[in-house]
């Protein structure tokens, strides 16, 4: 099983590279875009015959792929 989990800084983190992509943006001319966030994604291959895949998905995120301090996440 194809799993795909998204990781972001959390929304009362200071986020400098969306903050600079929104500026290059608005200097290009699309100054309609705002409140631009910057996250990474993370594709993995589960084995199928795991019996709590969200379980599992949690002990990934919490022990390698996440920093729970400052970022959050979530399964696509």
């Amino acid at each position: 099983m194809r799993v795909k989990i998204l990781v972001r800084l959390k929304k009362q983190i200071l986020e400098p590279q969306g903050k600079n992509i929104e500026e290059c943006l608005n200097n290009l001319g699309f100054s309609e875009c705002g409140n631009v966030r910057q996250g990474k994604l993370i594709e993995l291959d589960l084995p199928e015959d795991i019996k709590d895949k969200s379980t599992y998905i949690k002990d990934i995120c919490g022990k390698l792929l996440v920093n729970d301090i400052i970022e959050e996440y979530e399964v696509l």
